[in-house]
Order: C-alpha cells, then sequence, then structure tokens
C-alpha cells in the first residue's frame, strides 16, 4: 500500500501542537511537583492530551487503530495504527526539567513509519518519517523551519558517550551486562528520556542503552534515529517488537551499534 505520506505527516504536527497547547498550562505550575497518581496534575496533563489526540484521530482517519499510554488499544483492521504517549518523562515534568516529551508514532503493519518527539515547552520538535532524512526544530532564537540533522560517527566505544534515563530502570534488565557497557564507553550520562534520543539524532549523544521500555516509550523514536543515519534495536541487534523484551539499543553510527551488541551480548 502506497501512504499518503504528506497527509499523514500533517497529522501527526496537528497531534503534537494539540497535546502540547494541553501540557504547557501544568508545566512549573505550583500543583505540578507530585507524585504520578489518578489524582495529580500529570495525570490530568497526560489524560487530557491523550484525550485531544484521539478526538483529533476520531475525525481525521477513524479508521486508524490507535494505542495510548492512558487509554489503551482502540483497533481496526486498516494496517494503520497511532501510538501516543503524552508525556514522556514524568519525573522530569513533575520537577519542572524540560526534558520530557510527546511522542507520538504512526506504524503500518507494525512498522513505525512516522515519530515525532516533541517538547512543548522549548519549542523544540523532532519528526522522522520513512525514506526521508529527520528533521528538527530548535526553540532557542534559530531559524523556526525545520533542518535536517546527522548522527554522530563516532566509531569506537572508547570515544562514546552513553546515556540512560535511570539507574532503577537497569534493575529489571534482563541480563547483567549493562556495566560492561558502562566500563567500555567514554563517559555516561543520566537522565533525559525521549528527549536524549532526539539529542542522539542531532549527534550529541553517541549511544544510548536502557530496558524495561513500552511501545509507546521507542515507537516514536525509531523513524527519528533512523532518519538521522542511526540504528535503533533491542539489545540483541534484533528489530524492536511490541511483544519484546523491552530493551532498546540506539547509536548514531552503525559500527559503533555491532561494537555495543556484541559488549551486550557477551
Amino acid at each position: 500500500m502506497s501512504h499518503d505520506l504528506d497527509q499523514l505527516v500533517r497529522t501527526a504536527h496537528v497531534l503534537a501542537d494539540v497535546a502540547g497547547a494541553v501540557i504547557r498550562p501544568f508545566f512549573r505550575s505550583r500543583l505540578a511537583a507530585s507524585d504520578k497518581s489518578d489524582e495529580s496534575p500529570v495525570t490530568i496533563a497526560d489524560r487530557m492530551a491523550e484525550r485531544v489526540m484521539r478526538a483529533q484521530l476520531a475525525e481525521l482517519h477513524p479508521d486508524h487503530a490507535i494505542l495510548g499510554e492512558e487509554f489503551g488499544l482502540h483497533e481496526s483492521t486498516s494496517g494503520y495504527q497511532w501510538t501516543l504517549d503524552p508525556i514522556d518523562g514524568t519525573r522530569a515534568f513533575i520537577t519542572g526539567r524540560p526534558t520530557f516529551g510527546t511522542l507520538i508514532s504512526l506504524s503500518f503493519e507494525g512498522k513505525p513509519i512516522i515519530g515525532i518527539i516533541d517538547q512543548p515547552v522549548t519549542g523544540e520538535r523532532w519528526i522522522g518519517v520513512e525514506g526521508r532524512p529527520t528533521l528538527f526544530r530548535s526553540g532557542f532564537g534559530e531559524p523556526s523551519g525545520f533542518t535536517p540533522i546527522k548522527t554522530s560517527p563516532c566509531t569506537s566505544l572508547a570515544e562514546a558517550d552513553l546515556s540512560c534515563t535511570s539507574p532503577e530502570m537497569l534493575e529489571d534488565a534482563p541480563r547483567p551486562v549493562w556495566s560492561k557497557l558502562k566500563a567500555a564507553a567514554k563517559r555516561v550520562s543520566w537522565g533525559g528520556d525521549c528527549y536524549a534520543y532526539g539529542l542522539l539524532a542531532g549527534g550529541h549523544i553517541d549511544i544510548i542503552a536502557e530496558c524495561d521500555m513500552k511501545p509507546w516509550d521507542w515507537s516514536a523514536l525509531v523513524p527519528v534515529v533512523e532518519g538521522a543515519g542511526g540504528v535503533m534495536t533491542d539489545w540483541n541487534g534484533q528489530t524492536l517488537r511490541h511483544d519484546g523484551d523491552g530493551t532498546v539499543l540506539a547509536t548514531g553510527d552503525k559500527a559503533l551499534h555491532e561494537a555495543a551488541v556484541a559488549c551486550l551480548r557477551s
């Protein structure tokens, strides 16, 4: 099936725009610094943002499936599925750090073909589209349009900057090998959630290795990373799947990816 990618990309941007309009008023509000629970403002922001995105999709693409972190799966037989994570990076959000993001992905027959990482406070947005270079819009006083970005050409683990969102997620790692990857890398930084993958796509981080990732955590990231020249798989080097083991490995360079997979398999 041929895709009207331009139309679908426009839809993805609309979803990011409406989600951002919901989320921004909650950021650094007096009530926002609370744990995520059924009544916390961060959960209200999550749910409201996902609701408005689902409402847009009901109007624009009523035959498409939707999988959201907050409201689960709305099934369809069209082959298209939108995957939504309104606020990826709850800890960052509730502590006032602008390193969270909204993740929007469109898959066709299980393969992500469009992905957006949107930072609704800073105005930064990354978009990856199958067969096209990843584009980035900066919100820091630079030209307002989208420009192509590329990953880092680093090929050596010994020279690589490694990133992971938190040490806690590694407690559920399927095998205790992350420490070997950490020892092999030049240095390690913590935090970032989806924002770190945008930085990897722009060449600022060389490698990210994480686990306990759900489909709404990684689906949007794949087109962004791959469209910038990077590689994104599980720790075994296999294509990410909804029924996978939750591990994610992203690198800016293919040779670096091969070295990281070898280290994680050891």
